[in-house]
């Protein structure tokens, strides 16, 4: 990594310039400071079209605004992390901040201030309440040498948008960041903010907010995504076309009579998740043997070994921040045992009945709960409970030992959406049309776990999939990879074909 001449992202003159202790330059001569100013060609663009979710961010702001009126409400992007010394994590957006404006851009701040009238915005929609801006980062200055002298300037980071070009993509009015701070210590009346993503907003605003409110807005925001609009679904049902790609890339490097390296398949799946999206939605869990009983790894620093099992749980995060989630659980060689076989078998079972609830007007919960029953019949059908009834190993939650976590979770701009959304709306709610989830059960047998016969032990099996509830019942938006244990062993052969 090339080193930067100055660690500071502020724009100063040349002159006044502080140097890393330890960097290699020292100065900067006046001759080469009026040589950078020169010759530089006019890249503003002027032909630019509003995104394409510019319609659907303003019908949200909507929404927020009709729930807020008087208010002002601040919504920040956030800030880079640092991950060493001076080099950052990959930025990613507040979810909340995208999702009001289809902006990525780091320390972008939406500010959603009370009208005294109505107006149109900038994309025709009527908003009675507020007036929205945007601020952000402008063009670096060429004049005082931001550009190639600040570490953050355009020479080091890339071209940004001018604030017009933005203007004509978002929708909205946006003024510079370095404005925004002064802005907001000028605001009137209550304000509410979401915390936890840029520490310069919350201390301009420390004796102007609550934490009780500020809390109850992150809620509203987390609930105003239960439900997908058409945007978001097209997303979604992108991001899973990408992961089904992305496991045939993994079956087609898995060795069928040699080892392969977890972390081979972990890169695998990434390159084709940066080659067809941002990113990965969340880290890859490429579990192979006893490391699948893990319900969270992500160290994947073993290897899949022919005979064992390997469970591959990634998602692809699309250019837009929409992620899938998907698991298959894989015979490394091919071809299940028949231990494998009935574990995987029970595993599928409860699926096929977790999906089957998944319709409008039912609530959130029976999906969990129709999967879980079944798991618990098939556990205790194998001995696993003495003498109790499925019934009664249900009641008590001892299925639990071996199934862990719940059968899912909503889905969308985050992995686990809508996360802080009320629970009235949410885990007790009903389903509606338009919302997206996962349906994901799984048995886990732990290596040192002595109440099951030793030939259980090591073996973890789930099965999950991405489920768009519809008017009259679902879609499984990651059907096009094969679930059933005959065709997951014929869709292998295929690939490796």
């Amino acid at each position: 990594m090339t080193e930067p001449t100055r660690p500071t992202s502020e724009a100063k003159p040349a002159d006044t310039i502080k140097y890393r202790k330890n960097g290699l330059t020292r100065g900067v001569t006046d001759e080469l400071a009026e040589n950078m100013k020169q010759g530089w060609a006019d890249t503003e663009r002027a032909d630019l079209a509003p995104i394409p979710q510019a319609a659907h961010t303003a019908r949200r702001r909507a929404e927020l605004s009709a729930a807020y009126p008087g208010e002002t409400l601040v919504i920040p992007a956030g800030n880079p992390k640092v991950r060493a010394n001076d080099t950052d994590y990959p930025f990613r957006p507040s979810s909340d901040y995208v999702y009001l404006t289809g902006d990525q851009s780091q320390d972008g701040v939406l500010v959603l201030a009370p009208a005294a009238d109505t107006r149109h915005d900038a994309t025709g929609h009527h908003d009675p309440g507020h007036h929205a801006t945007v601020y952000l980062r402008d063009r670096s200055d060429r004049g005082n040498g931001e550009f190639w002298l600040d570490n953050h300037g355009e020479l080091w980071d890339g071209r940004r948008n001018s604030l017009t070009e933005n203007e004509r993509l978002l929708g909205l009015p946006c003024r510079d960041v370095r404005t925004v701070l002064d802005g907001l210590r000028a605001a009137t009346g209550p304000i509410r903010v979401l915390r936890g993503h840029d520490a310069a907003v919350e201390e301009v605003l420390r004796d102007r907010t609550t934490a009780d409110r500020d809390e109850e807005f992150r809620v509203f925001l987390s609930g105003l995504r239960l439900v997908k609009d058409e945007f978001e679904i097209a997303e979604l049902r992108f991001a899973c076309e990408a992961t089904a790609r992305g496991f045939e890339d993994v079956v087609r490097v898995l060795g069928t009579d040699t080892e392969t390296a977890e972390r081979l398949i972990e890169g695998t799946f990434f390159v084709r998740a940066r080659v067809e999206g941002n990113d990965v939605g969340y880290g890859t869990i490429a579990a192979a043997g006893p490391h699948a009983t893990t319900m969270h790894w992500v160290r994947n620093d073993g290897r899949a070994k022919p005979g064992e099992l390997l469970l591959l749980d990634a998602g692809v995060e699309t250019n837009r921040l929409y992620t899938a989630d998907v698991t298959r659980t894989l015979p490394v060689n091919g071809r299940f045992d028949a231990l494998q076989r009935k574990i995987y078998d029970a595993v599928y079972a409860a699926q096929e009945a977790g999906i089957a609830a998944v319709r409008p007007g039912g609530m959130f919960r029976d999906f969990h709960h129709a999967a879980q029953r079944v798991l618990a019949e098939h556990l205790t059908s194998w001995g696993l409970f003495g003498d109790l009834s499925a019934d009664k190993v249900y009641e008590l939650g001892l299925h639990r030992r071996f199934t862990l976590a719940g059968t899912g979770h909503m889905l969308g701009i985050d992995v686990h959406d809508c996360a802080h959304s009320r629970t009235e709306e949410h885990v007790d709610g009903p389903l509606r049309p338009g919302m997206v989830l996962t349906v994901e059960p799984g048995i886990y047998f732990q290596e040192d776990d002595l109440t099951v016969p030793a030939e259980y032990r090591g073996i973890g099996v789930r099965i999950e999939d991405d489920i768009l509830v519809t008017e009259d019942g679902n879609e499984n938006l990651s059907a096009a990879l094969p679930r059933r244990a005959d065709d997951v062993e014929a869709w292998l052969a295929g690939l490796r074909a």
